[in-house]
């Protein structure tokens, strides 16, 4: 067994069933859409169909067990005895389907999520370089001035561009280019609005490097804005870096979340931020461990979290600010490195 399966089978009370392919992905390099891994002390089986059989045969340390293509109903005809399953991703009729065989099956949740939370060296790096092509994709899209009079689509489609001729893999997910008004929506879709003088754009994207995703947001100015968008920016801004001394091994999420709350609050505008302050990033955009009110998890070193207030004003605009951060013993290590004062371009 490699060293993320033998942790996970210190933990495991009974086998344990993954079927989440992110899961998979982590804990054996294996990217398939049909995969399962069941996983006990002594051994690992490796389920999946004949497109897949013959990459899987390559997977060090694990048993490949060539399915037909519903391999949820063959391990329901083999499954025995008590098997964990991972209850956040098996649908119920997938669940009835690994019953078929009498099974007693046990609902697990957040066993290898807890060990993708902590990275470890190599994955730091590979987060480390998705956030280098990220901020020099923007980097030169913002050198491509001016912006007034281009649309949001086409400022999106430019930086998944810059992205992949920096380096990128993929995109971590579907770049995010909100301009006045719309900027008042955390997760609007770019479409034909138009950048003019006078309105906030905020832009949220990440790069996928080796597996391994950014998440990063900037907020710009085009041309000269109002008092009250500038306010808001610098009251974002400010809860931002107050925020990030707090990312500190030991602290719970919610209280990490809650400095960013009581700052935005203390400003006036604490309606008009409605989502938490972060959440993990690593082999999936979002993951744990998460910031937010209601959040039960603890910082711990080796964590990567996005630190991302904002504040949004319906039918006026919106900011929002965001780096990825490595958590340590001491000091966050800052993955983001492009500027977060406010840049007013033409």
């Amino acid at each position: 067994m490699n060293g993320r399966l033998q942790r996970l089978a210190e933990r495991l009370e009974e086998p344990l069933l993954v079927t989440a392919p992110a899961n998979v992905r982590y804990l054996v390099g294996f990217d398939s859409s049909n995969a399962a891994l069941l996983v006990d002390r002594e051994r690992v089986r490796l389920y999946t169909d004949f497109r897949y059989a013959e990459a899987a045969r390559a997977v060090q340390g694990v048993e490949v067990v060539q399915t037909r293509r519903d391999v949820y109903g063959a391990l329901g005809e083999s499954l025995e005895g008590r098997v964990g399953f991972e209850a956040t991703h098996v649908t119920y009729a997938r669940w009835e389907t690994l019953g078929r065989s009498g099974s007693e099956l046990v609902p697990r949740t957040g066993i290898v999520e807890s060990l993708r939370a902590v990275k470890d060296a190599d994955e730091l790096e590979k987060l480390r370089r998705a956030s280098a092509v990220a901020t020099r994709a923007l980097e030169r899209l913002v050198e491509q001035q001016p912006w007034s009079g281009r649309t949001e689509r086409e400022l999106a489609r430019e930086l998944e561009r810059l992205m992949r001729e920096e380096g990128a893999d993929d995109i971590a997910f579907a770049s995010i280019v909100a301009a006045g008004p719309n900027g008042a929506l955390p997760h609007a879709h770019p479409g034909d609005t138009k950048l003019e003088s006078g309105m906030l754009v905020t832009i949220d994207w990440g790069a996928r490097v080796d597996d391994y995703c950014s998440d990063c947001t900037r907020t710009f100015a085009i041309g000269e804005i109002d008092a009250k968008l500038r306010e808001i920016y610098d009251v974002c801004l400010r809860t931002q870096v107050e925020s990030l001394s707090a990312v500190q091994a030991g602290m719970p999420g919610r209280d990490v979340d809650l400095v960013a709350r009581e700052h935005i609050d203390a400003a006036g505008y604490g309606e008009a931020f409605g989502h938490g302050l972060g959440h993990g990033v690593g082999i999936e955009v979002h993951e744990g461990p998460v910031m937010r009110p209601e959040s039960e998890d603890t910082l711990e070193p080796g964590n990567v979290v996005s630190v991302e207030p904002g504040i949004y004003l319906p039918g006026i605009g919106g900011v929002r600010i965001e780096d990825l951060v490595v958590v340590t013993e001491g000091e966050p290590e800052v993955l983001t490195h492009f500027p977060k004062e406010l840049r007013v371009l033409e």
